[in-house]
């Protein structure tokens, strides 16, 4: 059974993620993905210069993702040919991780951009991570170190958690109370595994 796991900035998808790890479901990372196929040498490692430039290197020429994340934050040409660059090849990695796992396991594919990639399709069910958008421009301002109005224009440029919920399977709210959100987590595995079970018998 393959379940995407999603959510906004700062919702805790993370914490989510650890937790479902924890109870023994195997995780797959799609942004421990997206590092690694950027890394020196790698197809799109090269391909990413060639489309924005050294600028974006480190003094040990490894991808800064800052500065990357600068230029196509919010700049839907830039980012668009970034995304044809890199999302290509988490798709497919993400599969063969899948097709590694086997057939027996709980799978959770870690993806803050499933809607947003079209991944969607291509798993069994969704859980989105949902807090207020309050609670997520706090919690960037402590993260990132931004103005109130630059995390405000961060959660603008990604698809509202809110308008996510219509994809979900399952909902985990984190408006908070970690415990809470840990506990839910909890809920959502259990039913995962007999959802899992189900399917197998049928």
């Amino acid at each position: 059974m393959i379940v995407g796991l999603t959510g906004g900035i700062a919702t805790g998808k993370s914490l989510v993620s650890a937790e479902i790890k924890r109870l023994g479901a195997t995780v797959i990372d799609a942004d421990v993905i997206a590092r690694e196929i950027v890394e020196p040498g790698k197809p799109a490692y090269n391909e990413i210069i060639e489309a924005f430039g050294e600028k974006i290197l480190n003094p040990d020429a490894t991808l800064n993702r800052k500065a990357l994340g600068d230029i196509v934050f919010c700049n839907k040409e830039a980012l668009a040919i970034l995304n044809r660059i890199t999302h290509p090849r988490i798709r497919q990695r993400i599969r063969e991780e899948i097709a590694r796992a086997g057939d027996d396991e709980l799978i959770v594919v870690d993806i803050a951009l499933l809607i947003e990639m079209g991944f969607k399709d291509e798993v069994d069910s969704i859980i989105v991570v949902y807090a207020d958008e309050e609670r997520q421009i706090e919690r960037v301002l402590r993260r990132n170190g931004l103005t109130r109005e630059e995390a405000r224009q961060r959660l603008s440029c990604q698809i509202p958690v809110k308008e996510k919920l219509g994809y979900a399977d399952y909902v985990i709210e984190n408006n908070g109370n970690i415990e809470s959100a840990v506990e839910q987590a909890r809920e959502v595995f259990r039913a995962l595994k007999g959802a899992k079970n189900i399917k197998k018998g049928t």
